[in-house]
């Protein structure tokens, strides 16, 4: 159903705009003691090949209770209520105004219907919003008015910066009424380590239907000590005021960054979502031997691959020198050539967490049998320059995506 709705919105706005958003993006500065420092933008990671839904979260919202004021001296309340994803159109009639503002969500936010759904630099959350009117007059309430909505929440930061934001959309695609004679705007506040650097939504009319109201917002972590990590909550308040009735508010929460002075060899600060698991590529031209292994040990069962069954980033020394001497520890001398293992010793799922070796025809590891299943490591013989190549691969992958200790990341093979 979502995806049909912003689809007929797409075919609206210009081709690079894949959502109901702006057709232009813009930025948020970070400015220091007058001095104009780099910007921030929306763009995924290197890292981030595609969107994932948030992992152990329900698999979509479901229609909460309504919120309703009670009757005023003439009789009059509201309610509002978050809907269902599966409650909002397939279609939308095709005049739809864009807003000239804000940052255009990427295509994948459109499948965010219900959940949330992000990359390591971005998240989408879509939900449907319902805005009653009523009118009780000697104990019996009748409904006045009815105003159905879309609400786009998405949020997005950048690995160098210490700053991410947090914009709202929301447009009415269908009603009757006094409910749409109501008018929308926001206030955007924030809980952890952060301050809000700017906010503006200004109270805009509901109507024209199917037309866009935005909302944005920056914010800026405090965890800018050396060693600091911190996370922030952010939210936006949408009232809905209308002449003659009480307003209206909702709250919506986003609370998926986490910004951090701790990754080890890159100095600026920056935010990432820390469930997303980015993907470490090995290049089958570059490094033939080592992305064989690679593959060959994941499809024997090692996870790793995919989503649903990540590596674990560890950083603690003694893990890391267990994994590599119980899977390597007595690998046979060959010229240019060392032992690999896989799982990669910087992670968890290695030796340390228990399990057995397992090897391939062409290793040279004649001390280790074939195997299969989830646990264990594979061990391999490769050219030692390939092996070494490795390790910086594995380092600048760390360092780019800020994967911290118990972070999630992939490994695929190119």
């Amino acid at each position: 159903m979502i995806a049909a709705l912003l689809a007929a919105i797409t075919t609206i706005v210009p081709a690079e705009a894949a959502s109901p958003a702006a057709t232009q993006n813009t930025t948020a500065q970070a400015e220091s003691d007058g001095d104009t420092q780099e910007q921030l933008t929306s763009h995924a990671t290197p890292g981030s090949d595609r969107s994932t839904p948030k992992p152990e979260q329900k698999q979509a919202r479901i229609a909460e209770p309504e919120t309703c004021s009670e009757p005023d001296a003439e009789g009059a309340s509201v309610c509002v209520q978050e809907t269902k994803p599966a409650d909002l159109p397939a279609h939308v009639p095709q005049n739809l105004r864009v807003v000239q503002a804000g940052v255009a969500p990427p295509q994948w936010c459109e499948d965010s219907n219900g959940s949330i759904r992000g990359t390591r630099t971005q998240i989408c959350l879509v939900t449907g919003l319902t805005y009653t009117t009523r009118l009780t007059v000697n104990g019996q309430t009748t409904v006045t008015g009815v105003a159905n909505m879309i609400v786009i929440n998405y949020s997005y930061s950048d690995t160098g910066l210490g700053r991410f934001a947090h914009q709202i959309e929301v447009s009415a695609y269908s009603g009757w009424g006094d409910a749409l004679k109501a008018s929308v705007g926001g206030q955007a506040t924030m809980s952890g380590s952060c301050t809000r650097e700017s906010a503006s939504f200004a109270a805009k009319p509901l109507l024209p239907l199917n037309s866009w109201r935005l909302g944005e917002a920056f914010f800026d972590t405090t965890a800018t000590a050396a060693g600091a990590i911190g996370t922030c909550a952010t939210y936006w308040y949408l009232t809905f005021t209308n002449a003659g009735y009480t307003p209206a508010v909702m709250d919506y929460e986003l609370n998926e960054f986490r910004c951090d002075n701790a990754t080890v060899g890159r100095v600026p600060v920056g935010c990432v979502v820390p469930w997303y698991a980015s993907e470490l590529v090995y290049s089958k031209t570059s490094y033939p031997s080592l992305a064989s292994h690679v593959e060959r040990a994941q499809a024997s069962g090692l996870p790793g691959a995919t989503f649903a069954r990540p590596l674990t980033r560890t950083e603690d020394a003694t893990i890391v020198n267990t994994n590599r001497s119980l899977a390597c520890g007595d690998a046979p001398s060959i010229w240019l050539m060392s032992c690999d293992e896989y799982p990669i010793a910087r992670s968890r799922e290695g030796l340390s967490a228990g399990g057995t070796r397992r090897t391939f025809d062409g290793c040279q590891m004649p001390s280790v049998s074939s195997g299969t299943g989830p646990t264990g490591v594979s061990v391999c013989m490769i050219p030692r320059a390939e092996n070494s190549a490795q390790g910086g691969l594995n380092t600048q992958f760390f360092r780019a995506e800020r994967v911290l200790d118990g972070d999630p990341f992939r490994v695929t093979v190119s």
